[in-house]
């Protein structure tokens, strides 16, 4: 044991009285405290779970502690000079069997403190001298957040809505304390708990909130949580909130009713791993059976699916909850927002509500916990249709990759402060909200991506991704086309006027890799403008023969990644080194057939300049496990310059940079030939 630690558990003890207590202002250092503590120190309780259970039955005698001791008499939850270790542990096990009979809906019978006298002693000594229930509520939530988050984060896939989110999420929709809220997807909480801490912001004391998890120790977390901020009065249901409402629980059929819900924040279980099934389960919701397309619009059929994900059920079930002119935040992951096979979800959507706005949230919102890239759609239970969306897309969410923190900065590195020279975090999620708030009340505002609005008659196929109607990148291209220098063509004209081809690549199966020296061209080996050969994915001559014909690769073709996290939009242009290859089917091949518009070389940096590299990014569809731009392809709008000077100029530098990247590769391929 270091020398701190053995200077905390022999300090002097001293006898403490309730009005002596002061309220903590540093409960998440404390908690972090405590869990090193444990981890250096304490046998038998090393894993994070073990550590964060101990926690909150304590935490919870110190509360029941502090509720029942009169002011000037001694807190038992606190250590006292010239008592055995023996007897303070006895007095603290007696506070935990109190606090099980005034919480029973929350703690088991057979709960213990797991934890020897000594080491008790130090953990009991971190809070003894403060007060909880005069703690502000941030410092509460904070320390809740992280100590449950270190705890159950990871095992069960579970994982908190960044505050950040769920804080623009309240400030968007408003809750009322009038109102009747739910959170049918609640965790451990994160949303009512912000909520209730928003009334109590507010002064509003009148409240009714509920949540429903069918976790039963998540349900248990919930309440803790609640507890620890001051609410008795919590409505928490260990129910699955999809199952048929007359198989709930007869007092979770008491509290919760379909159509009496004001107000929904919630982000749902996301997951195909994890589709729900029966038919009896299915048939509640009309998406639980499949749509077919006639060509204008989707239309429900009578066959019921044998599964279907989670989040899509949600979407109904959150609909049937509210009430006429009831109103939802739902977060959910980005494909169902453009996938084509996902369309029939907003054809019904669009049927029972009217869609407020939409916010696209950075791929790093839910990370370390979640790669899923998610957005936020926020709806009206109306029949009358708004005219206007919004839409905004948060491209910093003020933390990174890893969930460190994430600051502004100057150009010269320095951080932004503010008037009190604390750093600023680089968090577009407040700036949004504003934008959004000035939307509904119908005042003006600066429309930029953190907010800009979109008629419904211009969405297209139910493609509600907000980076597809991104105003900034619109006004770019009319500016080029008004400057008279450029005139704007999409790839499909291109196309369809016989001037471009495209193509796709095949799949050929890993059996043949490495049975050959012909490359197989991926998505991975586009680098830098050029194929990268892996020779150990190179295929035999006869796998060559069989795609040689339908492949057709020639000199100045245009090879561009299509499909695949991350490299959607790299390019790479054919050269005499690379002709003899096959390429995968997340690959297109484009050829310039007609030169008088366009040259190969000049289309290829076309591709890969700025305005058309910001259109991918646009109409690339994040996906779970896979991004592609698809068909979307053929919308990329190229400015082609007006002067055909300026073409054969940019053409003939381009020209020469892969001739000469060409020669560097062929010396290098000699070298290698001739080495020993």
């Amino acid at each position: 044991m270091n020398l701190f630690l053995s200077a905390e558990l022999n300090r002097p003890k001293r006898l403490i009285y309730k009005h002596n207590l002061i309220p903590i202002n540093n409960l998440k250092t404390v908690f972090r405290e405590i869990r090193d503590y444990f981890a250096g120190n304490v046998t038998g309780i090393t894993r994070d779970e073990k550590i964060a259970q101990n926690i909150m039955r304590l935490l919870f005698c110190k509360i029941f502690d502090e509720k029942n001791t009169k002011e000037n008499d001694l807190v038992e939850f606190g250590n006292r000079p010239n008592e055995n270790e023996n007897d303070f542990a006895q007095r603290i096990i007696q506070l935990f069997e109190n606090v099980k009979q005034k919480y029973s809906d929350i703690f088991e019978t057979d709960e213990t403190i797991e934890i020897q006298a000594k080491d008790l002693s130090f953990i009991v000594s971190k809070m003894e001298n403060n007060s909880l229930l005069n703690a502000d509520r941030d410092i509460i939530a904070d320390a809740f957040e992280e100590l449950i988050g270190t705890g159950f984060r990871g095992g069960e896939g579970q994982f908190f809505t960044p505050r950040n989110i769920v804080q623009m999420m309240i400030d968007i929709l408003q809750p009322k304390a009038n109102e009747k809220i739910i959170d049918p997807a609640c965790g451990s909480g994160g949303f009512i708990a912000h909520i209730l801490k928003h009334f109590i912001k507010n002064n509003e004391h009148q409240h009714f909130i509920f949540g429903i998890d069918k976790d039963l120790f998540l349900s248990k977390l919930a309440k803790i949580y609640l507890t620890l901020l001051g609410e008795s009065e919590y409505h928490i249901f260990c129910e699955n909130s999809l199952e048929i409402p007359k198989t709930w629980n007869v007092e979770t059929q008491k509290h919760i009713e379909l159509g009496t819900f004001d107000c929904i924040l919630t982000n749902p279980p996301f997951g195909a791993k994890i589709p729900v099934v029966g038919n009896d389960l299915l048939r509640q919701y009309e998406l639980g059976f499949y749509w077919n397309n006639d060509g204008e619009k989707w239309n429900l059929t009578k066959n019921i699916r044998d599964k279907q994900p989670p989040q899509t059920l949600f979407i109904e079930r959150i609909i049937q909850l509210l009430k006429d002119g009831g109103r939802a935040g739902i977060v959910l992951p980005e494909g169902i927002f453009g996938n084509p096979s996902d369309r029939y979800i907003w054809e019904f959507i669009r049927k029972y509500t009217s869609i407020i706005g939409i916010v696209s949230l950075s791929q790093e919102t839910f990370q370390p916990s979640t790669h899923t890239k998610t957005s936020i759609v926020f709806l009206e239970k109306k029949t009358e249709k708004r005219q206007k969306i919004f839409m905004a897309i948060a491209k910093a969410i003020g933390h990174n990759k890893n969930g460190k923190e994430v600051y502004k900065i100057n150009k010269d590195g320095s951080f932004i402060l503010d008037k009190n020279y604390n750093k600023i975090l680089d968090d577009d999620t407040p700036e949004i909200a504003e934008n959004f708030k000035k939307f509904l009340n119908n005042e003006p505002f600066t429309e930029s991506h953190l907010g800009f609005t979109v008629l419904t008659s211009e969405i297209k196929d139910n493609i509600f991704i907000p980076e597809n109607y991104n105003p900034e990148l619109k006004l770019k291209l009319i500016n080029l086309e008004k400057s008279g220098k450029y005139k704007l063509v999409t790839i499909g004209e291109l196309v369809n006027k016989g001037i471009l081809q495209i193509k796709r690549g095949n799949e050929i199966g890993s059996q043949y890799y490495g049975t050959g020296q012909v490359p197989f061209v991926r998505t991975t080996d586009i680098v830098n403008w050029e194929i990268k050969i892996d020779p150990v994915k190179a295929v035999a001559d006869e796998i060559y023969e069989k795609y040689k014909k339908s492949q057709d690769i020639q000199v100045n073709d245009i090879l561009f990644v299509n499909d695949g996290t991350f490299l959607i939009g790299r390019s790479a242009m054919v050269t005499k080194l690379d002709v003899k290859c096959i390429i995968q089917s997340h690959l297109r091949k484009i050829r310039v057939v007609e030169n008088e518009e366009l040259t190969p070389f000049y289309l290829f940096y076309l591709l890969n300049s700025k305005v058309v590299q910001e259109q991918i990014s646009k109409h690339t569809f994040v996906q779970a496990t896979l991004s592609t731009l698809g068909n979307r392809i053929m919308e990329l709008i190229l400015p082609v310059p007006t002067d055909r000077q300026e073409i054969d100029r940019i053409s003939n530098e381009i020209k020469s940079i892969i001739n000469k990247k060409c020669e560097i590769r062929e010396k290098t391929l000699e070298v290698i030939d001739n080495s020993i």
